[in-house]
């Protein structure tokens, strides 16, 4: 069955070995892998869940933080020096694409011996210039979120909308609260997996749980909340979530029955 499993859920400022960045691993009934997001903590993330480079064929990248971004470097040179892999492929928004090398990466992989190297020494890049993308017989929609405003333009940001196995699924990544913007979204979705802030002083950037908690039930009852920093959780379920994503959770999605998800 395909499985969406959670190598952690917490926040940019997850510390410790008890949960890890809200990097996430898509696995086919056939064995495909696709990492969602590439954090800085992926190496021990992956190692926790069972897994290593060698798994890493596939990574969509949503934006452009190091908690989805920083451990590109290491799958990087990894797979790279790793006679039994091949580049992984990475997908991301064409304005992403443009900015990755520079502004990311070049500082720590541009020089190898004998070699001045880019990106595509490391990577196959397959920039998305539209709306979305298909990997494996999945089609994934791009959902352009509200995560930083600087004052000059809005930080690109991709959430995702995708359908497995009839279920209908939306991945915020990290998003500000906006209920009214992607209200019709929310509606569609027959699961939600939405970024949540639990921090006594909340940030801007975040949608946090006093917002969320006061969106209608219809919406929280398909509501996972992830992306949180460490401390005590609120009371998800008694609020009507359907609760905090935690690390190493796998949710299963079975043909027989769109609505059947298991979690461990």
């Amino acid at each position: 069955m395909t499985q969406l499993l959670f190598l952690g859920s917490g926040s940019a400022f997850t510390v410790g070995a008890d949960n890890f960045h809200s990097n996430i691993l898509l696995i086919t009934e056939s064995g495909k892998k696709m990492l969602i997001d590439c954090g800085s903590d992926i190496r021990f993330s992956l190692h926790k869940a069972g897994f290593s480079h060698r798994d890493i064929t596939d990574i969509y990248i949503s934006h452009l933080h190091s908690d989805h971004v920083g451990g590109l470097e290491f799958v990087g040179f990894t797979t790279k020096f790793d006679p039994c892999c091949n580049q992984p492929n990475l997908y991301l928004k064409q304005d992403i694409a443009d900015e990755i090398w520079t502004n990311t990466l070049s500082g720590g992989m541009t020089s190898i011996e004998g070699e001045i190297a880019n990106i595509h020494s490391f990577f196959n890049i397959y920039p998305i210039e539209k709306n979305g993308f298909i990997w494996h017989n999945i089609k994934f929609d791009l959902i352009k979120v509200t995560h930083i405003n600087n004052g000059k333009f809005i930080m690109p940001t991709y959430g995702l909308f995708f359908n497995l196995n009839g279920t209908n699924i939306f991945l915020t990544t990290d998003t500000q609260f906006c209920y009214e913007e992607v209200k019709e979204l929310y509606e569609k979705s027959d699961l939600i997996f939405h970024d949540c802030e639990i921090s006594k002083y909340p940030t801007p950037v975040h949608a946090h749980y006093e917002d969320l908690v006061n969106l209608p039930i219809s919406i929280k009852q398909k509501m996972w909340l992830y992306g949180y920093q460490p401390g005590e959780l609120p009371l998800a379920e008694k609020d009507g979530f359907l609760g905090f994503v935690k690390r190493g959770q796998i949710f299963n999605f079975q043909e027989i029955n769109q609505h059947l998800l298991k979690y461990q």
